[in-house]
């Protein structure tokens, strides 16, 4: 050995000598063994229960309320009775929502086909809902509900009423058009349920009308005819519901519009509406 490599050594052993003598005064009894060492490698990845602060320079505005997800639903729990959001807070919350719609995978075939999601539209803080089917080749096209020969009828239907189409919120079971405007399939309506109950807990209406047997079948869980549901008020989560028929069956059925406007005057009789004809409703 050298005398270079020789001096190395000592001094190697020195400093040694002097981290052993710094750890034994720091308290420290005993070494790890190799057995004894974590093992980086093999270790299953975990979420970090920490994150390191920003520093001062780097401090973050303070982060908005989020919106519950269309998941967050409480199903026991009757739409009045849950908080009221501010218009702005609804508002928020409904683009919140819109955008998961326009995100949504779910049903391979009405993903395939669709142009985009029809969400629905109106006023943010409504006390009625027109709760419809799924959207058609115009709705598909323009993404807003009830915009073609059936909507035009619906507007005329709402203007009877003594309101506007803003006064309401309009709205689908589906989120897509079906291919060839057919009836939505079971597991389609399950897909889209988490959206349109989470849009009636944002919107917190005191009447809802359900235009057509699909809606009334969705949204009250039943197999009734919609004969059998017309002419009398049923209940979603505390929220008032009239069933009647859907305005693209009335283009067909001219002769069932003097019911559907007998439904309509029992909700506004409810309402406190007054015919715009002059005869009070209420």
């Amino acid at each position: 050995m050298s005398t270079e490599e020789t001096g190395n050594s000592i001094d190697l052993k020195r400093a040694l000598l002097q981290q052993l003598a710094s750890w034994r005064a720091a308290g420290v009894e005993t070494l790890p063994t190799p057995n004894e060492l974590p093992d980086f490698e093999s270790a299953p990845t975990a979420e970090p229960t920490q994150s390191i602060p920003p520093t001062p320079a780097e401090q973050p505005m303070p982060a908005k309320k989020t919106p519950p997800p269309a998941d967050s639903l409480r199903l026991d729990v009757p739409l009045a009775d849950l908080p009221d959001l501010s218009l702005a807070e609804r508002k928020e919350s409904l683009e919140s929502l819109k955008a998961r719609v326009a995100a949504c995978q779910k049903c391979s075939e009405l993903v395939a086909h669709r142009t985009q999601t029809v969400f629905g539209v109106g006023n943010p803080r409504p006390r009625l809902c027109f709760f419809g089917e799924a959207p058609g080749a115009d709705e598909d096209r323009q993404g807003e509900p009830f915009v073609g020969r059936a909507g035009q009828l619906l507007n005329k239907m709402i203007a009877a009423m003594g309101i506007a189409r803003e006064d309401v919120f309009i709205l689908n079971v589906l989120k897509c058009r079906p291919p060839g405007n057919r009836d939505p399939q079971p597991d389609e309506s399950a897909g889209c349920r988490p959206f349109f109950e989470r849009q009636f807990e944002i919107l917190r209406p005191e009447f809802i009308c359900c235009l057509g047997r699909p809606a009334m079948m969705n949204l009250l869980e039943t197999k009734q005819a919609l004969g059998r549901m017309r002419g009398q008020f049923h209940n979603y989560r505390g929220a008032k519901v009239v069933v009647t028929y859907h305005p693209a069956y009335l283009l067909r059925n001219p002769p069932a519009k003097k019911q559907t406007w007998e439904d309509l005057q029992m909700l506004m009789d409810a309402m406190g509406l007054k015919d715009p004809r002059g005869r009070d409703e209420g």
